[in-house]
């Protein structure tokens, strides 16, 4: 047993005295990971429209369900979840959520786009997103999902 213990602390020290520690560049700045990087649109919306679906068939999407998530944050930031089914797997989900109007309604526009040349599978495919529509304003707020109110919330 002693000899097992030993064993133990001596391979633990023969270890240690392989690893070579890495210091930090006393000189280097300290900065936020996401710090300079670059949000890109794909980051801020990845189902906005692109200059591609020009050539796409517009579609319809089917939405079960909705939700409004009111993130406990400063400013407060709110989130839609819309889970639904795309008419086949071939079409792509697109989202567009524009500003408050006068009336502080926040329109969200959900569709799909497929390209009509495609030979697709015809079976629904199901989808759940949780689309960021971001902070606003102080005041309240109604959204409307293809023209359907889903919810209201208070910034």
């Amino acid at each position: 047993m002693f000899r097992l213990l030993l064993l133990s602390v001596g391979m633990m020290f023969i270890l240690s005295a392989c690893a070579t520690p890495v210091e930090a560049d006393p000189n280097a700045p300290v900065t936020n990971p996401t710090e300079g990087a670059a949000e890109t649109p794909a980051q801020v919306n990845p189902y906005q429209p692109l200059e591609s679906d020009a050539a796409l068939q517009r579609g319809e999407v089917f939405i079960d369900s909705t939700d409004l998530l009111i993130l406990e944050s400063y400013p407060v930031q709110i989130n839609l979840v819309l889970q639904g089914n795309l008419p086949t797997p071939c079409h792509q989900l697109r989202i567009v959520a524009n500003q408050p109007d006068e009336n502080n309604r926040i329109l969200v526009e959900v569709y799909s786009v497929a390209d009509p040349e495609t030979v697709c599978i015809q079976i629904l495919e199901a989808f759940e997103v949780t689309y960021r529509l971001g902070s606003f304003p102080s005041g309240s707020y109604t959204v409307l999902v293809n023209g359907e109110e889903i919810g209201k919330f208070d910034a």
